[in-house]
């Protein structure tokens, strides 16, 4: 394991407070990410409704989700672009804000793919999915915690095996997106 994540000479009590800084972390970041599409899809559902600028898209985003999803501007501006590149939305300058509009290839898209852009996003569905895999990297933390307290050298050396192993193919999950 490298020695940003496991320093030599790591005791238990430095151990457990390590894994809790990360539990934290993980309940900070629960249910605020979406996936490009998803930001698409709530573009073109917006866009479908009236015309608007960008942090009008971010608000609206926010709110139709109650507060389970805030799209960062590096996010939704990229999405605008890539829109207009594909001749799904046009853009009017005014008062130094770009306006967005879905041209007519833009609302047929809209109304095949607008209908999906919510789903998932909402503070009270997908609890379970959005807790899912934090709850899952609190209890390894826990686990590799007490090994790492009450167990032998050797089941140490097994754990942290397992714990790279681990790391590996949740990198391998993230690669295959």
């Amino acid at each position: 394991m490298s020695t940003a994540f496991r320093p030599q000479g790591l005791g238990p009590d430095q151990l457990l407070q390590a894994f809790e800084q990360l539990r934290a972390q993980f309940e900070q970041k629960v249910g605020r990410r979406a996936g490009r599409g998803d930001v698409r899809a709530a573009v073109l559902a917006l866009l479908a409704e009236e015309p608007k600028h960008g942090y009008q898209i971010i608000r609206d985003i926010e709110e139709r989700s109650g507060g389970a999803w805030k799209p960062s501007a590096g996010s939704v501006y990229p999405t605008l672009q890539l829109l207009t590149d594909e001749g799904l939305v046009s853009s009017e300058e005014s008062g130094g804000r770009k306006t967005y509009a879905l041209t007519a290839a833009g609302r047929e898209v809209a109304d095949a793919e607008g209908a999906t852009a919510w789903t998932g996003a909402t503070a009270d569905d997908g609890e379970t999915s959005r807790t899912a895999l934090p709850k899952a990297g609190i209890e390894l933390a826990q686990a590799a915690a007490q090994l790492g307290r009450t167990g032998a050298p050797e089941q140490v050396q097994e754990g942290v095996a397992v714990l790279e192993d681990a790391r590996r193919k949740l990198y391998a999950i993230l690669a295959q997106g």
